[in-house]
């Protein structure tokens, strides 16, 4: 059933006009935005800042630098490729494995390195970036995500997102790819959306396309099964992006490595709001709970406790 606009705002739905005015445009200066906009630029100050990314192998700036490029890159199993500038997962090329000559996706299709020269070349010619601009082809170690998560995910690397407002954690669902979605953690093309607990990390709720789902459409694992490990560095790493980016309302995207423990993938200037059907609760009534505090002039650790403290149930 449909409910109407003074529900949802019981509710503390918040809308995309309200985030737009009350929050991205109130407190988020649009010149540390090109920080966030440019994936290159977010891994710097990441590591300048201490925050955990995944390694980068290299960079490709240049047309004719993608031949000489590929010789040095491309001898690797596994890689991603993904446009600096991208949005919305596009032009992200992800390689798990090699038959010979030929490249291995999530999928089992394979891709020959012709078909890696022309993908790269139609990044650095802005094909996947903001405003069709030029840009640079990032490529970066494969992330070896938590062997826990494999019934959670189909052909795909599952993601956490945190909503972060002025340096506290309000909020986080995990993005799990499907068949649907294919192999992309993204909820516009049928990934699922699983809200998380923010004290404890452990899940709520599942929905895919706007629907609440009890198990995954692929694996039929239980989502209530779900509980997220090392879920306190989950939230620092979150909420040191606010020092890092200076942005007062931001998303981070957060990946669960085997081997390295969380790290980093990106951060989001303007977050989507679906997190809030994910955790079947609004967005606003917590943006204002910390709006009212006197003292936000906390650590990273006492802004995190503080959540926690705040949202256990």
């Amino acid at each position: 059933m449909l409910a109407n606009p003074f529900a949802l705002r019981r509710m503390g739905i918040l809308g995309m006009n309200q985030r737009n005015v009350d929050y991205i445009a109130r407190y988020n200066d649009r010149r540390f935005y090109p920080l966030v906009d440019d994936k290159l630029k977010t891994k710097t100050a990441a590591l300048k800042a201490g925050i955990s990314v995944p390694h980068l192998i290299g960079v490709i700036s240049h047309q004719f630098e993608i031949k000489s490029a590929l010789g040095k890159f491309l001898k690797l199993e596994k890689f991603v490729i993904k446009p600096a500038q991208g949005s919305g997962g596009k032009g992200i090329l992800v390689i798990v494995g090699r038959e010979g000559d030929h490249f291995l996706k999530p999928s089992g299709d394979s891709i020959s390195l012709m078909d890696i020269q022309r993908h790269i070349s139609n990044t650095l010619s802005g094909l996947y970036s903001l405003g069709g601009r030029n840009d640079v082809a990032m490529v970066e170690d494969l992330v070896n995500f938590d062997p826990r998560f494999n019934d959670y995910s189909y052909q795909g690397v599952p993601d956490i997102r945190v909503i972060i407002f002025k340096g506290f954690p309000i909020m986080a669902m995990m993005r799990c790819s499907t068949k649907d979605s294919d192999g992309k953690a993204n909820l516009h093309q049928g990934a699922v959306g699983v809200g998380l607990n923010i004290s404890t990390g452990k899940s709520l709720f599942a929905v895919q396309n706007g629907y609440l789902v009890d198990v995954h459409p692929d694996t039929e694992k239980p989502f209530d099964e779900l509980d997220i490990p090392q879920w306190d560095v989950i939230l620092k790493l979150s909420a040191a992006c606010y020092e890092m980016t200076h942005l007062g309302y931001l998303g981070a995207d957060i990946v669960l490595d085997k081997d390295l423990g969380p790290l980093i993938l990106e951060v989001n200037a303007r977050p989507g709001l679906a997190i809030q059907i994910a955790n079947q609760i609004g967005l606003a009534h917590r943006l204002q709970t910390v709006e009212r505090l006197e003292h936000t002039e906390l650590s990273v650790d006492e802004r995190v406790q503080w959540s926690i403290n705040q949202w256990k149930d």
